[in-house]
């Protein structure tokens, strides 16, 4: 996950134009700087990366569940063989 990009500096700039007196500026730049190391923001990398896995996954399950289906399919004719020649 990729955090937000935060310029201090020109958040700062841009309330001491606003009016915003410099030491309220400044704290209220790193105030914000604080609150944004927490946030973690999936990237449309980290989202593509996230498809590929599930996709790999998906694949993986969709042959295991193929194996377990035809298995159960060749026991299944099995045993009704093995039942239809015991009851003849």
């Amino acid at each position: 996950m990729a955090n937000i990009p935060f310029d201090t500096l020109k958040f700062v700039k841009t309330l001491e134009a606003a009016g915003v007196p410099a030491p309220q500026a400044e704290a209220f730049s790193a105030a914000v700087r604080d609150a944004h190391e927490f946030v973690d923001v999936a990237t449309k990398r980290d989202i593509d990366d996230l498809r590929k896995e599930m996709e790999a996954r998906l694949e993986k399950m969709e042959l295991r569940l193929s194996i377990k289906l035809g298995t159960i399919v060749v026991v299944a004719l099995g045993a009704f063989t093995a039942l239809s020649k015991w009851a003849a």
